[in-house]
């Protein structure tokens, strides 16, 4: 399992500008079952995904992001293996 973290590197009209492509390319990779969660962080300086597969696939999907197509964010990857879950996310324990 892995943990996206974006940081926003450029004002936040620009972000916004780009928000209605990333938010199409965020609904694409739910539809596969890649992505598990998503939003912005708070205060609004980038946003975390929560996603299945490997640090590659990772690395590569990334790459498809319109915000990061557009110079719009960076991105961190961590990779981690959940150990424990709350009631109703079992499924995603290893």
């Amino acid at each position: 399992m892995l943990v996206v973290l974006l940081r926003y590197k450029v004002p936040l009209a620009e972000v916004d500008a780009q928000r209605p492509a990333h938010i199409e390319w965020l609904k694409s990779h739910y539809a596969t079952g890649t992505l598990l969660a998503s939003g912005p962080q708070e205060p609004r300086t980038g946003g975390v995904i929560l996603m299945r597969g490997t640090r590659a696939e990772a690395e590569r999907l990334v790459t498809t992001d319109p915000f990061a197509i557009h110079g719009i964010a960076d991105y961190e990857i961590v990779e981690f293996v959940p150990a424990m879950t709350a009631p109703g996310l079992e499924a995603l324990a290893s």
